[in-house]
């Protein structure tokens, strides 16, 4: 089987995407892939200065689509509401949501609104963008939802007794329970939009090892190790233009079903082209999606009034 390219995505013109996360990493390259391939690609970043370089890097690339700035904090719910309020306002539509942006193996911190910031920043705070912007991505025919998990979701656990981390706080374990609740909220979104026999579906991918600068973030003796290390892992782990590829295969990929998950094709998913992937069996358990759906939006407030109207 021929491998899947950033050649193989086909012509976005006309089309819309969000990328949060897009100043850098994978975000990036997924931004700058989809607009080198016609789309409009709107990105969603904190920090302005950060997402001005990124945007001026791709501009210069000249590529055939465009690229706009949305100033969005995931960590503040009432930044992710005017974020999504102002898409709604400039846009007509949404073909590919792609949440993309995320901390790892943080020291232990709040979000704005009090939430544990690994939970807050990887899961809330897109559930509650998902949520706002449903009605566009609803009105989109074929429009996609896409998740963007890791291989560390296989260590996450979903405990609702301490789902914020209050009792215990280990940077790994919260950081893997994030990652899981990403692949749970695909899962249970994309059986939400089933039912309503929409066109819009959701999928999640994961990056494998990628060079980003996600581990600057990593707190304790992990970070320092791991910076240490960077030299070295630099030359292991593939480039955030390879890692970024499950995440375009996601979104674009005319093959891909609702509840695909995609990550690369190499020795134990750390590198290589992407394909089809599993998640673990804990990803699955559905009175546990239903579940942190329920918490996620007493939590959030998220109102997805459009998604049950449909």
């Amino acid at each position: 089987m021929t491998p899947w390219k950033e050649s193989d995505i086909p012509d976005l013109s006309g089309r819309i995407a969000l990328v949060t996360g897009a100043n850098s990493g994978i975000g990036f390259d997924a931004a700058r892939a989809l607009a080198q391939h016609g789309a409009h690609v709107v990105m969603a970043c904190r920090t302005r200065a950060k997402a001005e370089a990124a945007h001026d890097t791709i501009v210069a690339l000249r590529p055939s689509g465009s690229i706009s700035i949305l100033d969005l904090d995931l960590t503040d719910l009432d930044s992710v509401r005017r974020a999504a309020k102002t898409f709604l306002t400039d846009h007509p539509r949404l073909d590919l949501l792609i949440n993309n942006a995320g901390v790892m193996a943080v020291p232990k911190q709040k979000t704005v609104d009090g939430f544990e910031m690994q939970f807050g920043t990887n899961h809330l705070g897109h559930f509650a963008l998902t949520a706002d912007l449903m009605t566009a991505l609803l009105a989109t025919p074929r429009s996609r939802v896409v998740n963007v998990s890791s291989l560390a979701h296989q260590g996450g656990f979903m405990n609702f007794d301490d789902l914020q981390s209050e009792k215990r706080y280990s940077p790994w374990l919260a950081y893997g329970r994030s990652k899981i609740a990403n692949l749970m909220f695909t899962y249970e979104l994309q059986r939400r939009l089933h039912e309503t026999e929409t066109t819009t579906i959701a999928t999640a991918a994961h990056p494998g090892g990628s060079n980003t600068n996600l581990a600057h973030d990593v707190s304790g003796i992990g970070g320092v190790l791991m910076r240490v290390a960077e030299p070295v892992v630099r030359k292991v782990m593939q480039s955030s233009e390879m890692g970024a590829l499950p995440t375009l295969r996601a979104a674009v990929d005319s093959d891909a079903s609702g509840g695909d998950y995609y990550g690369p094709d190499g020795f134990m998913e750390q590198r290589g082209h992407p394909v089809k992937v599993k998640s673990n069996k804990r990803s699955h358990d559905a009175l546990k999606m239903r579940q942190l759906w329920d918490v996620s939006c007493e939590l959030t407030g998220a109102d997805w009034t459009a998604l049950s109207a449909s």
